[in-house]
């Protein structure tokens, strides 16, 4: 499932409804992913790089809350980071396995690994919640 496909039509009364024994709300799940996707992205582009905390900095406060502004921002976001990454990736001119500067040795195509493994993860985990609460449209079952 692609993520566009995981957050369409996801309902404005539910991005800060905990889904049961859940420590975080969808919106929170979605601002996640584009922090840390951003993280990464960060980290090959930017030679003055510095790292987003951890978890403190991938994930919004436990109590915070977001508007259906806030959850559209987090998409968009997300969309924008992830292109630019498939345009890195894409870019003839790109050397994938050259060691990215300052790193211990990572390279481009470690880092595409890392953020192509976790937003399968959490989009698997979005796509569930929204089984879990209920929240898909009438007549799809995720």
């Amino acid at each position: 499932m692609t993520f566009e496909d995981a957050v369409a039509d996801f309902p404005d009364d539910a991005i800060n409804r905990r889904p049961p024994n859940v420590e975080y709300t969808p919106w929170h799940l979605v601002e996640h992913l584009r922090l840390t996707q951003f993280d990464i992205l960060d980290y090959i582009v930017n030679r003055n790089y510095v790292p987003l905390g951890w978890p403190e900095e991938h994930w919004p406060a436990p109590d915070a809350t977001g508007t259906p502004a806030d959850f559209a921002a987090s998409v968009e976001g997300f969309l924008v980071d992830r292109a630019t990454l498939r345009a890195i990736v894409t870019d003839p001119s790109t050397d994938l396995f050259a060691a990215i500067p300052d790193s211990p040795g990572h390279t481009i195509v470690r880092e595409i690994r890392v953020v192509g493994d976790h937003n399968a993860y959490h989009v698997g985990e979005f796509a569930i919640l929204r089984q879990v609460m209920g929240t898909w449209p009438a007549g799809r079952v995720g």
